[in-house]
Order: structure tokens, then C-alpha cells, then sequence
């Protein structure tokens, strides 16, 4: 691809390094590197929690530039055991990105996130500054309680048929705390109970994560709707394991790290408010309004920002 097309992705690559990282029990991590294994390293950090990495996540790079590395967090996508609890929370996680950093042999890298991926990469930046030499960050999300009840509530009022789906899904006796009566049954002794609960919490997500509603909002396969669910309810429960308002707390820790914020104007996932305060903690950061788009990666207006920031990156030695 022309270097000077900074709208599109990258075409499909494979990897040429993969394996599992033994962490805590019972985890084994999935990990992959792709690209240049000489090139500038960067850090793709999922979102969910619970999402998995996809191939296409690997086209935002320059593969002829970038050493591009990738990984499933504790319970998700090809890491094992899938949609498992134990020892899974957000230290857990920053510590087997530090683990794999070491695994590779890697001094410094770009971390690259969007939504959770996006807290995930804040989190391992505050904790590990001197490890990270930039961040590439989309669809923001602070964690702070408000956001937390915004997502299993808020979103309503503005998918209201989607909200509705997803609150009477459940027997009109324990809608009075969705959040917990969906735990239960995503947890439940009984595995019957958990793909149908696993499948309506995430129609939800998908109905309300872009600008236009998709036409067929139903999720995958099951073991993926279980992962996503199981591990978004675990951690939004727990306040994703993190101190309150631990990241606008800690901006001074960021602020000489090269940083690029691409935000959808109408992400209802993520809103933009989030967005906008840590741009204004922090106004070294390039800040970018995408202004046709909602919270995916894959809107087109998103994708072309979010390749932008790579390319911009490469092209000033930005994190090099």
C-alpha cells in the first residue's frame, strides 16, 4: 500500500511468530507478532475486557515498518482457559504485558487501544511510563463509576429498543439490578444458563457500538458472547479494579508521552465527554474529533484517524 493512502487499512498479513505465555494458573496467554521483526514495536491492547484480538487489528500498521504484536488478555479470544474469572483483573493483566515485553525482548513500544483497550494501555503507561514510547488511543474510557453505569444502563436512552431487549431478557423479578442478576447467570453452576445471558449482553453492546445500527447486531460463536459477557460483567462490577478517577488522578505520569486520542463524535459506548476531560488533563496529546462516527474501530472516518496516528508516528519518529 502507497504510504501516502493514510485512509485505509493495511492488506492482510500473517503472523510469523505466535505462542502461549504461561501466567498465573490456570492462564496461558496467546500472543503473535507480525510485520517487521526489526521494525519500530507496537502494542495492540484489546477492548472488552474480554474481546479477543482479530487479524484485522493487524492492518492499522505498516508492516513494513512496524513489529506488530498482539495478544488475547486473561479469558479471551485464543488465550486458555477461556471466559475464566480467577486471577483475572487488571494488575493481573499489565503484568503479563510486562511479561511478554521481557518474553520479546522488547525495550520500549507504542501501545495502541480502544475502549478497555484504551483504560488497559492508560493503566500499563501510568504503572510502566519509562517502558512505553507512545499511545495510539480511541474510543476513551476512564472507568469512573459514572461511565460504568452508563454502559449497563445509559445507552438506553438512546437505543431504547436495544435496552429493552436486553432488560427483558430477564424475568421481570431481577431487572431491578441487571448488572448483578446477569453475573449471576453468566456464572451460574449450571452452564444452560450461560450462553442465552452471554448472547443478549452482547446483541446490546454490538446494537450501540456504531453510528448506524447494524442490520444484524447477533453476536458469534458462543464461546466468544460467553468471554465478552462473562469478563465485562466480572470487571464492571469491580469497578474494572481500578482506584476511582485512578486516571485523570495520574495524567502528570503521561504527559511527556507522545500521544495521539481519536474519538467518535457520537460514540454512546464510550462518550466523547471522557475523551474531551482527558484531552484537557493532558493538551500535549493530539486530540482528534472523528465527526461521522460512533464507537467501532472499523467506521471509516475512525479507521482512517486511527491509521493516520500510525502513520504519523512512522513518518515524525514518534516513539522510535
Amino acid at each position: 500500500m502507497d504510504a501516502s493512502r493514510r485512509n485505509d487499512l493495511y492488506p492482510e498479513i500473517a503472523p510469523y511468530h505466535h505462542g502461549h505465555m504461561v501466567v498465573d494458573p490456570p492462564h496461558r496467554v496467546y500472543w503473535e507478532q507480525s510485520g517487521n521483526p526489526t521494525g519500530q514495536p507496537v502494542l495492540f491492547c484489546h477492548g472488552g475486557p474480554g474481546a479477543g484480538s482479530s487479524p484485522s487489528q493487524r492492518r492499522f500498521f505498516d508492516p513494513r515498518h512496524y513489529r506488530i504484536i498482539l495478544f488475547d488478555q486473561r479469558g479471551a479470544g485464543r488465550s486458555r482457559p477461556m471466559a475464566e474469572l480467577t486471577a483475572n483483573t487488571t494488575e493481573h493483566l499489565i503484568a503479563d504485558m510486562e511479561q511478554l515485553r521481557n518474553k520479546l525482548g522488547i525495550t520500549r513500544w507504542i501501545l495502541f487501544g480502544g475502549s478497555w483497550g484504551s483504560s488497559l494501555a492508560l493503566a500499563y503507561a501510568i504503572r510502566h511510563p519509562d517502558r512505553v514510547s507512545g499511545l495510539i488511543l480511541r474510543g476513551i474510557f476512564l472507568c469512573r463509576p459514572s461511565e460504568l453505569d452508563w454502559f449497563v444502563y445509559g445507552m438506553g436512552t438512546v437505543f431504547p429498543e436495544a435496552w429493552q431487549a436486553f432488560s427483558e431478557f430477564l424475568p421481570a423479578d431481577e431487572r431491578e439490578d441487571v448488572l448483578e442478576s446477569y453475573y449471576r447467570r453468566l456464572t451460574h453452576p449450571d452452564p444452560a444458563m450461560h450462553v442465552p445471558a452471554a448472547r443478549s449482553w452482547s446483541r446490546y453492546e454490538t446494537a450501540c457500538s456504531t453510528l448506524l445500527p447494524p442490520r444484524d447486531p447477533t453476536p458469534g460463536d458462543e464461546a466468544s458472547a460467553l468471554a465478552l459477557a462473562r469478563l465485562e460483567a466480572h470487571y464492571i462490577r469491580n469497578r474494572m479494579f481500578l482506584p476511582d478517577n485512578h486516571f485523570l488522578a495520574n495524567v502528570a505520569v503521561l504527559r511527556q508521552i507522545p500521544a495521539v486520542i481519536v474519538q467518535g463524535r457520537y460514540d454512546i459506548v464510550c462518550p466523547a465527554v471522557s475523551a474531551w476531560e482527558l484531552s484537557q488533563a493532558w493538551p500535549e496529546a493530539e486530540f482528534v474529533i472523528v465527526p461521522d462516527a460512533g464507537h467501532s474501530a472499523m467506521e471509516p472516518g475512525t479507521r482512517s484517524a486511527l491509521v493516520d496516528a500510525t502513520e504519523k508516528f512512522k513518518a515524525t519518529g514518534i516513539g522510535g
